[in-house]
C-alpha cells in the first residue's frame, strides 16, 4: 500500500468522532486552524499497566487506541485482566485491577508486536511478579535489544532464558529466585530500562533505585505518585538557565523503598503525544499549513519537549501556552510559518527528543544550512535503524546527507523534494516524510503508510485537511528498498579481568582471527596519564597532586583521540602517536589512580562506545562488559591463579628469568591491586553478569584465544 503525501483529501471523511483526533478543525479568530493530537503512546501504556495493577476501579480517557498500545491491552487480556476494546475516539473506560500480585501465568506466548515499550515494561512487570511467561513480537521487534533490561535484572535475582538469539526475544521470564531489588546505574538515560526496574521493584516489594547520566521521562514516577506510591526523585546538575529535560548536565535517581505498595485506582486523562504534535509543528513552520495550527490538549512534560528547544534553534516560531497543572502538564501550542536554519544536536538533550530526532533531519531539508545530529546511536535500534533510514530516502528525494555511526549531516535546500521512499515499517520515518510530501511544491510517496497507526491514527486525513493546497504533481519514481536479507551486525567481544590475565594480548589475537577490530582501553588511559603528566612537567597543566580535580574541559584541550589504523585502533595525543611513551615506567606507576577519576571516565566513555557502533570490535579492559559495552553479544571474564599472573607480568619485561623472590613480590602486588580494583566505587573489577568465566591458569595461549573464539562463533549462530 502507498500514500501520496498531500493528495486531496476526500470531502466527506472525518477522521474519529466529535472529540477526536483532528476533529476541532474550525478556523480561529486569527485565521489559525485548531487541531488535536491522539493521546500520549507512552503514557497510554503506563496507563494501562498501571490500571491493571490497582486495587479497585480505574477510569482513563484519551488513551491512544495505536496497534503498539493494543499490543499492550492484549497481553494484560492474557494475563488475566479484563481490558475493555480501546475506544477509537479517547472515550473514557473502566478497568478493574487485579490487585499487585494478581497476575496469573499466561497460557502462551505474549505477543508484543511491535512495542519495545510493552516487551521491556513487561519484563520488569513480570520479574518483579515472580510469573513465568515468555515475550515475544514481530520481525523488528525481535531485532531490538533486551539486554539493558534483563541484565540489572538479572543482577538482583531474576532468572530469564533467551529462547532465540542473544539479548533478543523471544525470552522466558522463569519465575523463579529471589528478586532483592537493589541499586543500578544506566549507562545512558532510558525510560524503558528506568520504568522496568521501578516497576520490579513495586511488584517485589523490594528497595529499588536507579541512577542515571540524564533526564529520562518520568511519566512512570509521576503516575505512581497520584496511585499512591512514595517514589522519590532526585536530579542534580541542572545547568544555570537550563529547563529540566532540556540538557545541562543532569544526573538523578529515582527511588522506590521497600513495600508492600498498594496502587490506588486512576483517575486520568492522557494528554496529547507531544511526539505527535511536532509533526503538525514541523508543518506549519514548513509553511505546510497555511497561516499556521493552534495545537490543543499537547503534554509538556519538560522530559518530552526538548525538540521545542532545538525547533526554536532551527527559527521555528511556536508558543507555548499552558493549562492548569495536572499530574502531567498540558497546554496548546501555537506555531506560524518560519524561516528555518540548520543547528547543531547532540550531547545531553539527545533522551530529551530522541523519538523527533527523524523529524529535526527532515526539517534539516528545508533549512539553510547543514544541520549535525551526534550522540544518537540508539536511533540505530528502534522500530527501524533510523539513521540509515533518514539518510537513505533523503538522498533519494535529491538532498544531501551524509551518515555517521552515531548521527548524520543534512544540508538544506529550496530545490522541489519530489520522489518516493520506504519506510522500513517504522510510524516516524512515514510520518517524517509524510509532512516533507505536504509543502508546496514537493510530492513524495510513502510506501506503506499504515505504519503511522501505530502512534498516530487519522494522521493522513488530518495532514490533508490542514494542508495548504499543493502545486501539480508528477508521478513517482521507484521507492528505494532496504535489502531483503541484511547482514548481521557482527557482535561486540569484551574480554574483562584482573592485571596479568592476559586480556590485551588474548583480546589483539581473538580480533585477528575473526577480523575484527581490536580496541585496547588501556592505551586511552594511559594516553591521559601521559598527557597529565607532561602538561604537569612543561607547567601548563595541573601538579600531579591535583589531577583527581581535573575537568573535562581540560580533558579535551590535550585533544587525545582514537583513529583505525589495520585491525584496531591507533592513540593519537595532539598529532603525535605517542606508542613507545605509554609504556613508559612513568606512565604505568600512575594509569591505575587516573582511571578512577570521574571526570576521565566519563570522557573516555563516549570515545570507547563509538568504537563499537557497527560491531566487529573486541575491546579489553576492566569494565567493558559492565560500563562500556553493557549490551555487548559476548562477554568474557578472565581469570588465572596469582603466581601464574605474576609469572606473565614479569615475563613481559624479563622473560624467563624472573627469580621466584621476584614472582612472589609481583604476586603480592598484584594482589593488592586486585582488592583495591574491587572496591573502587566508580566501575569496580567485576564480571558482568551474563560474561562467561574462563580460567586461562593451565591453558596455553592458543587455547584461551581458541576458546573466545568458539564463543563468538557460537553467538553468530556459525559451527
Amino acid at each position: 500500500m502507498k500514500a501520496a503525501s498531500g493528495s486531496a483529501p476526500n470531502p466527506d471523511h472525518r477522521p474519529g468522532s466529535d472529540d477526536g483526533p483532528g476533529s476541532d478543525q474550525t478556523p480561529a479568530s486569527d485565521d489559525l486552524t485548531t487541531v488535536r493530537v491522539p493521546g500520549d503512546k507512552s503514557i497510554s501504556h503506563r496507563a494501562l499497566l498501571l490500571a491493571a495493577l490497582a486495587e479497585g476501579e480505574s477510569r482513563l480517557e484519551g488513551v491512544l487506541p495505536g496497534a503498539d498500545c493494543q499490543s499492550t491491552a492484549e497481553a494484560l487480556r492474557a494475563l488475566g485482566v479484563e481490558i475493555p476494546e480501546l475506544p477509537v475516539d479517547g472515550a473514557p473506560f473502566r478497568i478493574r485491577g487485579v490487585g499487585i500480585s494478581g497476575l496469573r501465568a499466561p497460557e502462551g506466548p505474549l505477543d508484543c508486536g511491535n512495542s519495545g515499550t510493552t516487551a521491556r515494561l513487561l519484563l520488569g512487570v513480570l520479574a518483579g511478579a515472580g510469573v513465568p511467561a515468555t515475550l515475544t513480537g514481530d520481525a523488528s521487534l525481535l531485532r531490538r535489544p533486551m539486554r539493558r533490561v534483563t541484565a540489572p535484572l538479572d543482577t538482583m535475582g531474576a532468572r530469564f532464558r533467551e529462547e532465540g538469539l542473544q539479548d533478543r526475544l523471544p525470552i522466558r521470564v522463569l519465575g523463579e529466585g529471589e528478586f532483592r531489588g537493589g541499586r543500578w546505574l544506566l549507562p545512558v538515560a532510558s525510560a524503558q530500562v528506568k520504568s522496568a526496574l521501578l516497576l520490579a521493584g513495586l511488584l517485589s516489594g523490594r528497595p529499588m533505585a536507579v541512577e542515571e547520566p540524564g533526564r529520562s521521562r518520568d511519566h512512570t514516577e509521576r503516575m505512581l505518585r497520584a496511585m499512591g506510591v512514595p517514589v522519590q526523585s532526585r536530579w542534580v546538575g541542572l545547568a544555570e538557565g537550563a529547563e529540566p529535560g532540556q540538557g545541562g548536565g543532569e544526573r538523578g535517581t529515582a527511588s522506590l523503598e521497600a513495600g508492600p505498595h498498594t496502587l490506588r485506582p486512576l483517575e486520568f486523562s492522557v494528554p496529547g503525544d507531544p511526539s505527535s504534535a511536532a509533526f503538525l509543528v514541523a508543518l506549519a513552520a514548513l509553511g505546510g499549513a497555511g497561516p499556521g495550527l493552534r495545537i490543543e490538549g499537547v503534554g509538556l512534560n519538560p522530559t518530552r519537549i526538548g525538540f521545542l528547544h532545538v525547533f526554536r534553534r532551527m527559527g521555528v516560531e511556536v508558543e507555548v501556552l499552558p493549562d492548569a497543572e495536572a499530574e502531567e502538564p498540558v497546554g496548546t501550542l501555537v506555531v506560524r510559518p518560519s524561516k528555518l536554519v540548520g543547528t547543531d544536536v547532540g550531547g545531553p538533550e539527545i533522551p530529551s527528543l530522541i523519538d523527533e530526532l527523524p523529524l529535526v533531519a527532515a526539517m534539516a531539508a528545508r533549512a539553510r544550512g547543514v544541520t549535525r545530529i551526534r550522540d544518537a546511536a540508539e536511533l540505530r535500534v528502534k522500530e527501524s535503524d533510523r539513521i540509515a533510514a533518514m539518510a537513505t530516502n533523503l538522498r533519494a528525494l535529491g538532498v544531501t546527507a551524509r551518515e555517521y555511526p552515531d548521527g548524520m549531516d543534512v544540508e538544506g535546500t529550496d530545490a522541489p523534494l519530489q520522489g518516493s521512499v520506504a519506510t522500513w515499517h517504522d510510524h516516524r520515518i512515514a510520518m517524517a516524510f509524510g509532512i516533507l510530501g505536504a509543502l508546496p511544491g514537493c510530492w513524495v510517496e510513502v510506501e506503506t503508510p499504515e505504519m503511522v497507526d501505530v502512534s498516530f491514527p487519522g494522521f493522513w486525513e488530518l495532514l490533508a485537511r490542514v494542508s495548504a493546497s499543493p502545486a501539480p504533481r508528477p508521478p513517482a519514481s521507484p521507492a528505494p528498498r532496504p535489502p531483503a536479507s541484511p547482514a548481521p551486525r557482527p557482535p561486540v567481544v569484551t574480554l574483562d579481568g584482573p592485571a596479568g590475565s592476559g586480556k590485551s594480548t588474548t583480546a589483539r589475537a581473538v580480533a585477528e582471527r575473526l577480523g575484527f577490530l581490536h580496541l585496547d582501553s588501556g592505551a586511552l588511559y594511559r594516553a591521559v596519564t601521559l598527557a597529565l603528566l607532561e602538561g604537569a612537567g612543561s607547567g601548563k597543566g595541573r601538579p600531579e597532586a591535583a589531577w583527581d580535580d581535573v575537568t573535562v574541559a581540560e580533558l579535551e584541550a590535550f585533544d587525545i583521540s582514537l583513529e583505525r589504523d589495520g585491525g584496531g585502533f591507533r592513540v593519537r595525543v595532539g598529532r603525535q602517536y605517542p606508542e613507545a611513551r605509554l609504556r613508559t615506567p612513568e606512565v604505568t606507576e600512575r594509569v591505575s589512580r587516573v582511571a578512577k577519576i570521574p571526570a576521565v571516565r566519563e570522557w573516555l566513555l563516549a570515545a570507547q562506545r563509538r568504537t563499537g557502533l557497527e560491531g566487529g570490535v573486541v575491546a579489553d579492559g576492566r569494565d567493558m562488559g559492565t560500563v562500556v559495552f553493557p549490551e555487548a553479544e559476548v562477554k568474557v571474564f578472565l581469570v588465572a591463579d596469582l603466581e601464574e599472573r605474576a609469572r606473565r607480568r614479569l615475563a613481559e619485561t624479563l622473560g624467563d628469568e624472573a627469580q621466584r623472590e621476584m614472582v612472589e613480590a609481583e604476586a603480592r602486588r598484584l594482589a593488592s591491586r586486585d582488592r583495591e580494583d574491587a572496591e573502587r566505587t566508580v566501575a569496580p573489577l567485576r564480571p558482568a553478569p551474563d560474561a562467561v568465566e574462563l580460567d586461562t591458569t593451565d591453558l596455553t595461549f592458543e587455547e584461551q584465544v581458541e576458546r573466545v573464539v568458539e564463543r563468538v562463533r557460537e553467538a553468530q549462530g556459525r559451527t
